[in-house]
């Protein structure tokens, strides 16, 4: 990602059981809407957000702080919307 654009966001995880597969997808979609880059963050381990596979590597229990970066003319945007899905626990409470 080029550093001159990146936005940047922390999100907690907050549904119970963490970004398993079905949260997972929900991200991977919700980014996949967005012409910017996505990257997320935790710690040293880095995913790309359009990618289920990915994103599940990152093993995000509940509690766990994510940095999302988002780069690219969509990028306030797309975190916008990464931000209401992390807020709403992706549904699961």
């Amino acid at each position: 990602m080029a550093d001159g654009g990146v936005k940047r966001r922390l999100f907690t995880v907050r549904n119970p059981l963490g970004l398993h597969a079905r949260p997972a997808t929900l991200l991977a979609r919700t980014a996949g809407r967005f012409s910017s880059s996505i990257e997320v963050r935790r710690g040293r381990q880095a995913a790309n957000g359009k990618s289920v596979l990915n994103l599940m590597m990152l093993a995000a229990e509940a509690g766990a702080v994510l940095e999302v970066l988002a780069d690219g003319e969509d990028s306030e945007e797309a975190l916008d919307a990464l931000e209401a899905l992390f807020e709403d626990g992706f549904g699961e409470g």
